[in-house]
This record gives C-alpha cells, structure tokens and sequence, in this order.
C-alpha cells in the first residue's frame, strides 16, 4: 500500500553530517505521519523523529534534539533526515515509516517500513 524507500546512508566520520532521503509511493504522502528510526545490533529500534502530515509539528528524540532535523516536502513525497554533529554511537540501520495521520513515537504503531539504510559513524 505504502512503499518507502531510504537512501544517503554511508560511512563518515564523527562531527560529519549526513541527510537521508525517504522517498514514498503509494498511498497519497499527506496522509501520513512520518517517522524516523534507528535500530543498533542487540538494541531495540529507537524514535529519532517524527513529522506531522503537513510539517507543521516536529519531534525528536532527545538524544538527537538539536543536531538533527527532520523535514518533508509532499510535493515530492519525500521526507528527509538531516544529521548533523554525528557521533559514533548514531551508528545505526535507519529506517523510513508511516502511519495514518498521527505522529507517534513507538515503532509498533508505524505500519508502513523502508528497507532501511546503514548509517556508521567512526571515531
């Protein structure tokens, strides 16, 4: 129904930033809330951010409030990620969601998922 597909992951440095792309298709964009997420091995997956459907509200996590910023643009069906300040403990598979409407910040109510993209950030 929803299709999410991420990419600008890569390897980089502490202190560097990255910006992650999450392009959409299916369902129409506006309809959803997006969210960002990060799982680590052997850790449970974690909110990063999250964006209401028109990007009038934003969340964070606290971990990142100040260094990363989240945005859309519908016209584009696109929502990004834009890390900055990296830290090797950022180090993680991010992940694309959606769900209806409403922004939330636990990763069981997101029905729709990315394949994810690998985010390492060196020391």
């Amino acid at each position: 129904q929803v299709q999410l597909v991420e990419s600008g992951g890569g390897s980089v440095q502490a202190g560097d930033s990255l910006r992650l792309a999450c392009v959409a298709s299916g369902r129409t964009f506006s309809y959803n809330a997006m969210g960002w997420f990060r799982q680590a091995p052997g850790k449970e997956r974690e909110f990063v951010a999250g964006i209401s459907r028109f990007g009038v509200s934003t969340y964070y996590g606290d971990s990142v409030k100040g260094r990363f910023t989240i945005s859309r643009d519908n016209a584009k069906n696109t929502v990004y990620l834009q890390m900055n300040s990296l830290k090797p403990e950022n180090t993680a598979v991010y992940y694309c969601s959606a769900r209806p409407l409403i922004v939330t910040m636990k990763s069981h109510e997101y029905d729709y998922w990315g394949q994810g993209t690998q985010v390492t950030v060196s020391s």
